[in-house]
């Protein structure tokens, strides 16, 4: 009786690596970058650097925002995977601090969508560029065929882990 090997998955240069039959490596890894993301001392550095004084919530809300038609108050809690009651506040705050406005909905004008205004598209911009700093710095001593893989795979991993935790986790 053989031995089954772990699937291999190829990189664009040759390089392979094999596949983990077990995730414990990536949830690992996945949980660290969240909490790392998520600390509240990263989020007031990141706010500095980009000259924004925003909270996380209000921050997250323009990142999404950004580049999409107006939305819903509540989408912006759907994508984030959040309750809606706390990132429903946000757009009249963001709203008096001149980052978002409300305007009619396309189906029902009674319906008001949040779009971004120029300094909610500026300030998404500068919180995008200081994310992109780090991601750009941090792994400079890699090899640009692992970056590549990184950038194709990591991805996709991310949006199998989003899409069974929206689906539930089983008892």
């Amino acid at each position: 009786m053989s031995t089954p090997q772990p699937t291999v998955v190829p990189a664009p240069t040759g390089v392979s690596l094999p596949a983990s039959p077990d995730p414990v490596g990536v949830e690992r890894a996945l949980a660290r970058v969240i909490h790392l993301v998520g600390r509240v001392r990263q989020h007031e550095r990141l706010m500095a650097v980009a000259g924004l004084s925003l909270d996380r919530a209000a921050a997250a809300i323009l990142r999404h925002a950004a580049g999409s038609d107006p939305l819903r108050p509540g989408t912006p809690a759907a994508r984030l995977s959040v309750e809606a009651s706390p990132v429903t506040r946000q757009p009249g705050r963001l709203e008096k601090g001149g980052y978002v406005q409300r305007v009619p909905g396309p189906e029902d004008r009674r319906a008001r969508r949040v779009r971004l205004t120029e300094a909610g598209l500026t300030a998404a911009d500068r919180i995008r560029e200081v994310n992109l700093r780090g991601m750009r710095v941090a792994p400079a001593d890699r090899p640009p065929e692992v970056l590549r893989l990184l950038a194709e795979l990591f991805p996709r991993r991310v949006g199998d882990f989003v899409a069974r935790a929206e689906a539930g986790i089983e008892p």
